[in-house]
């Protein structure tokens, strides 16, 4: 039987008391890369609709609404705690002077791996404007550690997470009305051209002093309400999207090991996204979830801000329409910490990445 979400908020904390008594943080840094899974603020101040500084965000989250596309916490902010991290991550707009030694967020909603992806929803960082962002710290790195030798060092002991593939296909692929990438590639063609681009930028982020690398797989993108209520009945999954997750998922981890072999000193595992999020909506009940094809919150793709919310979130796997509960996030990043499955991590978790 599965825990309930009371039991593993416990279990959280006892994890974060070893942790801290153990050594705190496991890592000396955690880096950040993503969408709207992750984002905890990057756009903000931008020109987008793909914001959420606003209330409901934030209703259960100690400092409020912060950018976070969730009631509480996100799966990252959890991630950090089970490392160890006393604090959150800042984003990367407002973190300040040595803060980035232990790690910035560069994570944008909307962003994906191809330059385009999510452009209909205004402006936001892409991959590539991520790891210009890293760059620019890295710079600031050398700054504070006396060179690019101790920089390299340090950021050699630290974990970078890095998210990417929902809106390549949610706000890419399967949106032909805005974007010509299904007329111009078959999902079997666009996939291998996606991890081609994905491949050249992990490079990138690998010559600038990532080690340890956890890559997130895709979600199971047919079953967030948005794709439920506009492409399928309310309650069956979209099969087309969810094929383009595992397929994703499937030939990235092929990659992992193509990965750990090339680069050299450096270690790749995969954080399946989509078996995690499956599991907790195929097993909602034993998981203590009474809704999980509805939003807590909102009658579109985000909350607004007078828009009902429900009394109790930790009732509903998805927050709004495209984004699990503080409660699902808990469940997923624990998962992913200390995997219960083979099929969670790739080829071992997220713990075992911080001891390496």
């Amino acid at each position: 039987m599965s825990k309930t979400y009371d039991e593993l908020k416990k279990w959280i904390v006892m994890m974060s008391i070893v942790a801290a008594v153990a050594a705190e943080p496991q890592v000396p840094c955690l880096f950040i890369f993503g969408d709207s899974l992750i984002d905890n603020g990057n756009n903000n101040n931008l020109l987008t609709i793909a914001k959420v500084n606003f209330k409901p965000y934030g209703i259960d989250f100690p400092l409020g609404p912060t950018g976070r596309f969730s009631n509480g916490n996100t799966i990252v902010d959890i991630m950090a705690q089970l490392l160890g991290f006393e604090d959150y991550i800042p984003s990367y707009f407002t973190v300040q002077g040595k803060q980035i030694l232990s790690g910035v967020n560069f994570a944008s909603a909307a962003a994906g791996i191809r330059p385009e992806t999510g452009l209909n929803w205004g402006d936001r960082f892409t991959f590539d404007e991520q790891l210009t962002n890293f760059k620019n710290t890295v710079e600031q790195l050398d700054a504070i550690l006396g060179g690019r030798e101790a920089t390299l060092n340090h950021l050699g002991k630290c974990i970078f997470i890095s998210g990417f593939g929902n809106n390549d296909f949610l706000n890419n692929y399967f949106l032909p009305a805005v974007y010509n990438t299904s007329k111009m590639y078959t999902l079997q063609q666009y996939i291998p051209v996606l991890l081609n681009r994905y491949t050249e930028q992990l490079k990138i982020l690998y010559t600038y002093g990532a080690r340890k690398l956890a890559l997130v797989g895709a979600a199971p993108i047919g079953c967030i309400p948005f794709t439920l209520f506009t492409r399928s009945d309310g309650v069956k999954c979209a099969d087309d999207e969810n094929r383009a997750s595992q397929m994703y998922n499937t030939q990235l981890r092929a990659r992992i090991d193509v990965f750990n072999a090339r680069f050299h000193g450096a270690h790749f595992i995969l954080i399946d996204g989509y078996n995690l999020i499956n599991d907790v909506i195929n097993n909602a009940e034993a998981y203590g979830f009474k809704v999980k094809n509805k939003a807590c919150c909102g009658s579109s793709l985000i909350c607004l801000p007078n828009d009902y919310v429900c009394p109790n979130r930790s009732d509903h796997v998805f927050w709004d329409f495209a984004h699990p509960s503080e409660t699902a996030c808990t469940i997923v990043a624990r998962r992913a910490y200390v995997a219960q499955k083979p099929t969670d991590a790739y080829p071992f978790d997220l713990r075992r990445l911080a001891q390496l």
